[in-house]
């Protein structure tokens, strides 16, 4: 099980190199974070978009073109549609936003005749590595389904359960959050949470543990657990997925992660037929390049399963 992005990067290097398709790729940041990749033997990438945009850039980063492929398509739609297709054809293993608008991006990934689909409602995973917690966490979903119903909660499990499998946790813990741990009928989240763990009981939900509804503190502190009596509980502190009730709530707790806790993260968008790395230009070199390492063992996952 893997519990830092260090050890992920260790696991990627000892698989085959992965290929990484790039959507609009004349941007300094994912031209650095390619070039890692490829330095640390994460993934080769093949460029698209104006070629004579990315030359410049990657000069003024010495960076050298030799051994990248660059297919110059100007305009960033059909750029995507290109690099897009590239991954469906099986050319390219992953599929990277460059400088592109996040709406044009998904539009490529859901093409129906060239995109990613796989059957499965789309959700997005962040992965952190927190000094304090001793492991990996999950965060899900902070930044793709706003208002997520029972069964979207349902799908967005087995999306995130299939990248902590990925990374050796092969049966997560997952914690469907709350403001409270016991249910009250005026609090549909806690009642959701409760029927998730229903059906995880029943079977319904696989390859993973569901605790809910569980507030912040007990899924993530032992001596909450202890110090409110709830160490009968399946999940004590110790949580590896946070199954967060809504957008609002999870894109502010991984805003206050990103910010205030001394840690790491990478994320990418789940329920696709490969693997999606979707950054935001806030994000840090360090979170592209974990997002890609992260996308190579999701990807050799995928292969596998295949």
């Amino acid at each position: 099980m893997s519990k830092s992005f260090k050890e992920i990067l260790e696991k990627v290097k000892a698989l085959p190199k992965k290929t990484v398709s790039v959507a609009v790729a004349q941007d300094s940041e994912v031209l650095m974070a390619v070039k890692a990749a490829k330095e640390k033997g994460i993934a080769d990438s093949v460029l698209f978009g104006d070629e004579d945009k990315i030359r410049a850039i990657a000069e003024e980063l010495g960076m050298n073109l030799e051994d990248y492929k660059i297919v110059d398509i100007k305009d960033p739609i059909e750029a995507a549609h290109e690099a897009v297709k590239y991954v469906h054809d099986g050319k390219a293993d992953m599929y990277m936003k460059g400088l592109m608008e996040t709406k044009d991006f998904l539009r490529s990934v859901l093409d129906k005749e060239v995109g990613l689909r796989s059957g499965r409602p789309l959700s997005h995973v962040c992965v952190f590595e927190n000094k304090g917690y001793g492991k990996l966490l999950f965060f899900t979903d902070v930044a793709f389904v706003p208002y997520p119903t029972l069964e979207e909660k349902v799908s967005i499990i087995e999306n995130t359960v299939e990248i902590c499998r990925a990374v050796g946790i092969d049966c997560p813990k997952v914690a469907p959050l709350t403001a409270v741990e016991v249910v009250n009928p005026k609090m549909p989240e806690t009642v959701e949470a409760a029927e998730l763990t229903k059906m995880n009981e029943e079977g319904k939900i696989k390859d993973c543990i569901v605790d809910g509804p569980l507030s912040f503190d007990l899924a993530t502190c032992p001596e909450a657990a202890l110090h409110k009596g709830a160490t009968g509980r399946k999940i004590v502190g110790d949580a590896d997925v946070l199954l967060f009730p809504d957008i609002h709530a999870g894109n502010i707790a991984y805003k206050a992660f990103v910010h205030c806790v001394e840690g790491v993260n990478g994320n990418m968008i789940t329920g696709t037929s490969a693997p999606v790395i979707l950054t935001s230009r806030a994000d840090s070199f360090e979170v592209k390049v974990n997002s890609l390492a992260l996308a190579a063992l999701v990807a050799e996952n995928l292969k596998k399963n295949k």
